[in-house]
């Protein structure tokens, strides 16, 4: 770590790194700075991302926290604390008391995932217990599944694991009742629905068997699905006045941004699920490498800028006064 960088880069996951990536290639200092704590790190595999369909989450980290080095960005392992504006620029102060500058902030944090109060729930995360079909579809195809209802999406979600297996149950847990329109496509689809909340997940030895209910009922079954309440990790941005906002979807909270990535705040971008609740790694990537072209160009503007009005100051030449 300098003191000074022209980007610095909060998150070193996929939108984060392939962030830095386009900067550092761009010839352009930058810092990363991530906390080690990947919101996929409970998966065993990245999947539906062409050419890596499969590499485990540490990996594809690893790798490319090398490329970005290999361009000659910077990487520091800590947990950002506060971001502040400091004249033209910003103050980026880590939780261990490192400071440094940045002309421009790319936040790529990412979400925290907030599962429903279930006992067992959490611990099963990432490996039996899972919320995204085109992440995990496949490697519960044609098993029972049950998906727990939580909010507004639950239903769709239920639809969309049907796609991978024929033997669904749905858990109404605490989702709202069901619209005559829900149940009517849930009984087509032949998808039964259970009423009462779950009280705990059921497990044997080191398997999932499935749900007790609170009035002591239990249903079997091998996977479970459930849509967590995400919530974009921005509290360091609150002497900034960025602040999450919920998302039109009901599904979390969110930090709202132009498509390029910019921010109401002049200087500071975000990419990546911070500001896209769904995004999958492939797309957060993506985003990560189109939100550090955006900086660049701006700071190509500016320097541009500064050359034009540096060039017609020397075309004048020096001032002159006449005195009497």
């Amino acid at each position: 770590m300098t003191e000074n960088y022209e980007v610095v880069v909060v998150g070193g996951g996929a939108a984060g790194l392939n962030g830095a990536l386009m900067l550092a290639r761009a010839r352009r200092s930058v810092l990363v700075v991530d906390g080690g704590e990947p919101r996929n790190a409970p998966a065993d595999g990245v999947h539906a991302l062409l050419g890596h369909d499969g590499v485990p989450p540490a990996e594809l980290l690893a790798r490319g926290r090398d490329e970005v080095r290999r361009y000659g960005g910077h990487l520091a392992e800590g947990r950002v604390d506060t971001v502040n504006r400091d004249g033209a620029g910003f103050e980026v102060a880590l939780a261990d008391g490192r400071r440094v500058r940045a002309g421009h902030v790319l936040v790529a944090t990412g979400l925290v995932d907030e599962l429903p109060e279930v006992p067992g729930l959490r611990e099963r995360w990432g490996r039996d217990v899972v919320h995204c079909p085109y992440c995990h579809g496949w490697e519960v195809r044609e098993r029972p599944i049950g998906v727990i209802g939580t909010g507004p999406m639950s239903v769709h979600q239920t639809l969309l694991f049907r796609q991978w297996s024929d033997d669904v149950v749905y858990l109404r847990h605490t989702a709202p009742p069901l619209t005559e329109e829900q149940a009517e496509q849930l009984t087509a689809r032949g998808v039964p629905v259970v009423e009462g909340e779950v009280a705990a997940v059921e497990v044997a030895g080191d398997r999932l068997t499935g749900v007790r209910l609170r009035d002591g009922r239990t249903v079997d079954r091998e996977v479970l699905t459930v849509a967590p309440r995400m919530v974009a990790r921005t509290r360091f941005l609150a002497g900034l006045g960025l602040r999450p906002q919920p998302h039109p979807s009901g599904m979390g909270e969110y930090l709202p941004a132009g498509e390029s990535g910019r921010t109401d705040v002049p200087g500071v971008w975000v990419a990546g699920n911070v500001t896209d609740l769904s995004a999958q790694v492939g797309a957060a990537a993506a985003a990560g490498a189109r939100t550090a072209a955006m900086i660049n160009a701006d700071l190509v503007n500016e320097e541009t800028r500064r050359a034009v009005e540096a060039r017609r100051g020397a075309a004048r030449g020096p001032v002159t006064t006449n005195r009497l």
